[in-house]
């Protein structure tokens, strides 16, 4: 009698699906884990400030959430398959696209966000209450309608025949969130929205981009370390302009003089120190990232770091969505 030992394939497959198991487990927490900051962040952040909140104020930072990472997917999608066009000799084709399923949960978003402004900016508690007429009449109520149709639009170009034409409507809801994030009483309000789409658009971008990234990395292929190389160029800007905006919108809504006092005495600081904190974190992530492209054996081992930029760049878009949703302090 001879021992024969098992073939490899057979070996190899229980230890296969087990890596991707416990990727969907940890995927699955981590998005229940980013789910609960903007739906228990309002009470910690309102916490001995004397602010009021509207009823509804984590629901509401929740589906904002929701929204911006289904704007995420799509647009860092468009962005890396146009990098790969000018890696040379990429013979790999691209995964799958995500853009038709974050189309429709960022319709889903929009339109429970858009309910919400049709009920005067108050939860509803029963579809009797939701004037979809009154959207008509308000400039909030037209924005809304404007990111609901936008993502429908997204939904229908990524499932035709020319897929790129999702831009447009994307670069809509870009264009709706930053005005309506800049009311018309607000003192000069183009400029504010115009820093606010200079963010969006770049954190789109960096987070989606960096997710489809790592998307086509999964498959191995010869020239993913230069994919991965030519966007950390890429991201580098990107991230100069998030910061540089970002700052100046901070500043406009919290004079220099009030910062340091407002960052610990204020929820809209507090969310935003811990949101300066999660970026700091991430723009270690991609320095780590970067040295293991430049310096490692295995250019590719600089995955490991991006993973992990990607899971804190996760927290910061929850972080946001709750940040949209407090009372912002503006002094004049």
């Amino acid at each position: 009698m001879t021992l024969t030992r098992p073939t490899s394939g057979v070996a190899d497959e229980g230890a296969v699906r087990r890596p991707g198991a416990g990727r969907a487990v940890a995927v699955l927490v981590l998005g229940a884990l980013a789910a609960l900051i903007p739906l228990l962040g309002p009470s910690a952040a309102l916490h001995e400030t004397g602010e009021a909140v509207a009823p509804g104020t984590g629901g509401i930072a929740l589906l904002r959430a929701v929204l911006f990472a289904a704007l995420c997917v799509p647009v860092g999608e468009l962005f890396v398959n146009r990098l790969a066009r000018a890696v040379p000799g990429d013979p790999a084709q691209a995964p799958r696209s995500w853009a038709p399923h974050a189309a429709g949960v960022g319709f889903v978003a929009a339109l429970g966000l858009a309910s919400v402004v049709a009920t005067g900016n108050l939860v509803p508690s029963s579809l009797a209450e939701i004037d979809v007429g009154g959207l008509y009449a308000s400039r909030d109520g037209k924005l809304a309608l404007v990111e609901v149709n936008a993502f429908l639009a997204a939904g229908l170009c990524a499932l035709s025949r020319r897929p790129a034409t999702v831009v447009w409507p994307l670069a809509a809801v870009v264009v709706a969130e930053a005005l309506r994030a800049h009311p018309t009483t607000e003192h000069d309000p183009l400029i504010g929205s115009g820093l606010t789409l200079v963010h969006l658009a770049c954190a789109a971008l960096w987070a989606g981009g960096l997710l489809h990234v790592l998307r086509r990395l999964r498959r191995d292929t010869p020239t993913g370390a230069a994919l991965l190389g030519l966007y950390a160029r890429v991201a580098a800007v990107l991230l100069a302009a998030i910061t540089a905006t970002g700052v100046w919108s901070s500043l406009r809504r919290m004079p220099p003089g009030t910062v340091l006092e407002q960052l610990t005495t204020t929820a809209y600081g507090r969310v935003l120190l811990a949101k300066v904190l999660l970026v700091a974190a991430v723009a270690v992530l991609a320095l780590w990232a970067r040295i293991r492209l430049r310096r490692a054996a295995d250019p590719l081992t600089a995955c490991s770091p991006a993973r992990a930029e990607v899971v804190v760049l996760g927290l910061v878009v929850a972080v946001s969505g709750l940040l949209t949703a407090l009372p912002v302090p503006i002094r004049w």
